[in-house]
């Protein structure tokens, strides 16, 4: 039978692939592709188990499994033939149990490359529901339109008008504006947040729990809207981009209060929540920009097409099934991501490794500066505790660009491990096999 809490959601809407996979959403939450015969099997053990567990006849399960999932491939299925599907391979992904009514042990999914971890939920379901609800109604085409052109203009004339930098220079030398500024930063990433969850609920699928997490070694905040894979390409992109719109909504707050009280940290913190949005907006990491390119081209993860395409494009080999699986316009646009952002992020990562001595002496100087500066100021406290968070940032970010580098280094190691042993393997094969 199908594992508790399993749902069967259908076929992969918008999706990239020549043949669209179909999707499973597992009890703990975890989304499954499925090929068409092992959903079909789920698909028919979900249609007949009621009868079954009436009966307590499993074999009669198995036999009427086997005569749905016939009818429906038009290949030749037995009681037999359904019994190894489920004991081999929907059993071990945790979707069913086995032919014997046990549950079989499954892993979990392997961590994403370059991926969130260590999350911590802080709002619950039913909380991100109740958020999402506030703000859904945004959603409106005519109000996001109206919005996001009221951002525009408000943006060209902000910036054509005032210099930012110089508010940013005043403030970093204010104790105080420094923590009021990154407070209103810290708001603005978490109403990023509710901006996925409520284009999630506008969509007409319930929001995940949100929390926050570590993004390397940064902190960061996260919203789970794995249920937006039961949208279409149009609900998905909504989903990704409802937590840029929200943060230019609350650039609009700021520039309001910015136009009652023109105070220099207000300005500075408009400056640092664009550059949030900037940021959020790069292809290059699990950034929504990524994931805009991701649900465009209907593919999960782009990241696994980086070796097939290399091998095929730099290496000249013939396609892998991988690639071959992929519609024509999907292919060119990750072959076009992958050329593209991998030079660039590969020259980006080598002059900073280049310059990590330099930062390195450069976030001592400064951190030794700033400490200086706070016990020689007139209010030590929050001076010091300015510092702090500004210390805090230069070490973050320079422990991220290492392990960065680590984790790269690391996959190339593994990488020509993997080749040599392959080659070994090969040669212990040729060499016993010869006469």
């Amino acid at each position: 039978m199908l594992t508790e809490g399993t749902e069967l959601v259908g076929e992969f809407a918008g999706s990239g692939y020549r043949r669209p996979p179909r999707l499973v959403y597992r009890f703990d939450g975890q989304v499954i592709q499925l090929p068409d015969l092992l959903y079909e099997t789920a698909k028919a053990l979900e249609r007949h188990q009621g009868e079954a567990v009436k009966s307590g006849n499993s074999r009669d399960l198995l036999d009427r499994v086997a005569q749905e999932v016939t009818r429906a491939t038009g290949r030749t299925f037995s009681a037999e033939h359904v019994a190894f599907v489920l004991d081999r391979k929907l059993a071990p992904l945790g979707i069913t149990t086995r032919s014997d009514g046990t549950l079989a042990g499954f892993t979990k999914a392997a961590h994403p490359f370059l991926g969130l971890r260590h999350r911590t939920a802080v709002v619950s379901e039913k909380g991100s529901w109740f958020l999402a609800g506030l703000f859904a109604w945004l959603f409106q085409p005519v109000l996001v339109l109206l919005i996001v052109s009221a951002f525009l203009a408000a943006e060209i004339w902000l910036f054509s008008t005032h210099n930012a930098s110089y508010a940013m220079i005043a403030v970093m030398s204010d104790p105080s504006g420094v923590l009021v500024m990154l407070g209103l930063a810290l708001a603005s990433a978490a109403f990023h947040e509710i901006g996925h969850a409520a284009a999630c609920r506008y969509g007409g699928v319930r929001p995940g729990v949100m929390g926050c997490g570590l993004y390397l070694v940064w902190p960061a905040f996260y919203t789970d809207v794995t249920n937006s894979y039961r949208l279409d390409r149009i609900g998905r992109l909504r989903t990704v981009l409802g937590g840029v719109y929200f943060n230019s909504l609350f650039i609009l707050g700021l520039i309001a209060l910015y136009l009652a009280d023109p105070s220099p940290v207000v300005l500075a913190a408009i400056m640092l929540v664009n550059l949030e949005m900037l940021q959020q907006l790069l292809p290059t990491l699990r950034f929504d920009g990524y994931y805009i390119i991701s649900d465009l081209v209907g593919i999960p993860d782009l990241f696994k097409y980086i070796g097939p395409i290399l091998r095929r494009n730099i290496l000249r080999r013939p396609p892998e099934e991988r690639l071959k699986a992929l519609k024509r316009w999907p292919q060119v646009v990750v072959t076009v991501w992958v050329l593209a952002v991998l030079p660039a992020l590969a020259l980006q990562l080598g002059l900073i490794a280049f310059r990590i001595p330099q930062m390195a002496v450069a976030a001592w100087n400064t951190a030794h500066r700033l400490f200086t500066d706070a016990t020689a100021s007139s209010t030590p406290v929050l001076s010091t505790a300015a510092a702090c968070v500004q210390i805090l940032f230069l070490l973050l970010s320079l422990a991220g660009i290492l392990l960065m580098l680590w984790y790269l280094g690391n996959a190339v190691v593994q990488l020509i491990r993997k080749r040599f042993s392959r080659r070994a393997d090969l040669a212990e094969v040729s060499r016993h096999g010869s006469p």
